[in-house]
């Protein structure tokens, strides 16, 4: 009677581990999308701060620059009227 028993729980146990996942699956499907998803927004994220951190470093340096050059151009001008003297 224990034999029988212990194949039938064991047998019980075994149908039990067959049975179907699908729904589990299917979320788990559904929740690696949306990471790989949200991977995805966050890296373009990243991307578009760069680059507009980027660009604000280079018209930063524009403005710099054009800075100097009026700086250098005053400057002409005062050695010329210095040696036109």
């Amino acid at each position: 009677m224990k034999k029988v028993a212990v194949t039938v729980a064991v047998l019980a146990l075994g149908l039990a581990a067959c049975q179907d996942n699908a729904a589990d699956n299917n979320a788990s499907a559904v929740n690696t999308v949306e990471s790989e998803a949200a991977t995805d927004v966050n890296a373009a994220s990243n991307d578009a701060t760069t680059a507009a951190d980027d660009a604000l470093n280079a018209a930063g340096n524009a403005v710099e620059d054009a800075g100097n050059a009026v700086e250098n151009a005053g400057d002409a001008v005062e050695n010329a009227a210095d040696n036109a003297n």
